[in-house]
């Protein structure tokens, strides 16, 4: 009975942190167009759901390499979230934050729009290499491809903090993010910085869509579960890239852990907590946070003189 216990932890704590990887990719996309511009794109997942089914074109309907499908459909993910924020938010530039995001939504609306369009009733598939191969450990069996999501998912978040700490455009974006009037004195391009951060958020979303495909392939719906990255970096903190990732991977374990130990249907654990409670979980933690500790684990205070 130990050893099954053993088991189901440790497989709860695999599927946790598969998907936590992948909601730690969107959280930091939100984070870095957020300290980049001081605007929280809800177009993520609208780019995450173009560049995703971009992915199932290259792959499937012109038979490119898996993975030279995922690059080209962060290239061209990229590409969209350039001219994006050139023509709805560039002229945004000055206006109250509130409103900027506003027009996000409005985008996010537009792309999915059209993305659903062509994905149709049935499900766009990514020609997932991993399928449902497992590995055993501690009995239990680890699906390969939260082992790549969560592995890949910290290199490109490892790739992204030494983007930041050691080169010139890295360290552009950090001085703009702390003051761009005077990042804009030190001759720094904040429009191109403004610019980059959608690509760069674009290119993270691009690979979360992937894995969130990867099994039942890119539907309609599929873009629901970029919207968990909202919790991530409430309990992370909005302008705290390691508070995203630490954030991503705390609701996907939370998510994992009620859905493991929920126990609906059996009359054990908390089943008095009704079917799909996991589901709503995140959303939960987030309730909390925003009540007790408003500004995330890692977020920065904000003191307003009045």
């Amino acid at each position: 009975m130990e050893i099954d216990q053993t088991a189901r932890f440790v497989q709860m704590l695999s599927d946790g942190l598969g998907n936590g990887a992948v909601y730690a990719l969107l959280a930091v996309g939100f984070v870095v167009i957020f300290k980049s511009t001081g605007v929280i794109s809800f177009a993520q997942p609208a780019l995450m759901v173009v560049g995703a089914l971009s992915v199932s074109i290259f792959g499937q309907a012109l038979g490119l390499p898996y993975w030279v499908a995922v690059i080209a459909g962060m290239a061209f993910a990229a590409v969209v979230a350039l001219v994006v924020e050139r023509v709805a938010l560039r002229p945004m530039v000055g206006r109250p934050p509130f409103v900027a995001a506003i027009v996000t939504l409005g985008v996010d609306i537009v792309l999915r729009n059209i993305a659903n369009r062509i994905i149709g009733p049935t499900p766009a598939q990514m020609g997932d290499p991993f399928g449902f191969s497992t590995v055993t450990f501690m009995g239990a069996s680890i699906q390969q491809r939260d082992i790549a999501a969560f592995l890949i998912g910290m290199v490109l978040v490892a790739a992204l903090f030494a983007f930041f700490k050691y080169s010139r455009t890295g360290l552009a974006m950090r001085a703009a993010a702390f003051d761009q009037e005077v990042a804009l004195v030190q001759g720094i391009n904040v429009g191109t910085v403004f610019a980059l951060s959608w690509a760069l958020a674009a290119m993270l979303a691009v690979v979360a869509g992937v894995f969130l495909s990867a099994e039942a392939g890119l539907s309609q719906t599929t873009f629901t579960s970029a919207f968990k990255a909202l919790p991530a970096i409430i309990l992370g903190g909005l302008d705290s890239v390691g508070g995203a990732v630490i954030g991503g991977i705390a609701i996907g374990v939370v998510e994992a852990a009620f859905a493991t130990y929920q126990g609906t249907g059996t009359g054990q654990g908390l089943s008095f907590l009704g079917n799909n409670f996991a589901t709503v979980s995140p959303y939960l933690v987030m309730l909390l946070v925003l009540l007790f500790k408003p500004f995330g684990l890692f977020g920065t205070p904000e003191i307003e003189r009045v």
